[in-house]
């Protein structure tokens, strides 16, 4: 009877943190039409700056409850240095090649970035798990989930829901939807791209990294950790559609509902189960759940 629930509650938190790692990978393929394959390594950084200034702190035995701002602050400043440095110094050099030619650059990125990591942390762990439990659990029946999950369950709701609002609400926002759909049009009207490309890339690291700050609490923080999550905030993204940010909220929560079940009646089947679910829909809808019409130019 409580494996249900269980797997439910289980999804929903799980489809959470889905959705806060892959939703800047959405926001800059949408905007900028780059799968950014170095969104794992952004990642992986915001985790260790995390373990790094929580690190510190906690063995300075100052107050524990700053250790959270610390974990919102470290993916700040990891993502916004890190993206300024890719978007300047790199991939504003290839933004006319093809598509394909992005996509190895930004694997490039990750590999480098992946040994980067390698040569200042090293290749042992860290475990900075005191903010996971500071905050105690809730029990539903039998069942005991830490509270920590709503602080993730917050981010992902508050990032969805602030990216939205942005987009419709705000100018920016606005112009930023007209760079989307048609960027030689934009630059006709005189809006700077480069300059949205750069701030959406910095908005898209900074998500990543604050996925990576705010999950190292959680686990053990490694170099390997970013590869995972690039494959699943890959699959995401696709199950939802390339680029739109309710697709990436429809698609974690089907990949995390889809995980959970099998974790709790098919655990043998776990691995393949979010794979299963990425082919039947690009087999019913090959541009994903939410694609956006893609225009033709004549």
């Amino acid at each position: 009877m409580l494996m249900l629930p269980a797997a439910i509650i289980d999804g929903i938190m799980y489809a959470a943190w889905l959705f806060l790692v892959a939703v800047g990978l959405t926001l800059i393929y949408g905007v900028m039409k780059i799968l950014n394959l170095a969104h794992g390594a952004f990642y992986t950084l915001g985790a260790y700056v995390a373990a790094t200034f929580v690190g510190f702190w906690l063995a300075g035995d100052y107050n524990p409850y700053y250790s959270y701002l610390l974990l919102l602050l470290a993916g700040v400043i990891g993502g916004l240095v890190l993206g300024v440095l890719v978007e300047r110094g790199i991939l504003r050099r290839f933004y006319k090649e093809d598509q394909v030619v992005l996509l190895l650059v930004t694997y490039a990125i990750f590999l480098i970035l992946e040994d980067v990591v390698k040569m200042i942390w090293g290749v042992e762990p860290y475990v900075i798990s005191q903010p996971y439990g500071l905050l105690g659990s809730f029990n539903i029946g039998l069942l005991y989930y830490p509270n920590y999950n709503f602080v993730i369950l917050g981010a992902a709701i508050l990032s969805g829901v602030g990216l939205a609002l942005f987009l419709k609400l705000t100018r920016p926002g606005k112009l930023l939807r007209v760079v989307i759909h048609d960027r030689e049009i934009s630059m006709a009207l005189g809006i700077n791209v480069q300059r949205y490309f750069l701030v959406t890339f910095v908005a898209g690291s900074i998500l990543a990294a604050l996925g990576g700050a705010l999950t190292a609490p959680t686990i053990s923080v490694a170099p390997e950790i970013g590869v995972e999550v690039i494959v699943l905030a890959f699959a995401v993204i696709v199950i939802g559609g390339l680029g739109s940010l309710p697709g990436a909220a429809l698609g974690a929560l089907i990949v995390g509902l889809v995980r959970s079940f099998a974790v709790h009646y098919f655990p043998e089947v776990e691995l393949f189960s979010i794979y299963a679910v990425m082919a039947v829909v690009l087999i019913v809808r090959p541009m994903g759940l939410f694609a956006a019409a893609e225009p033709r130019k004549i």
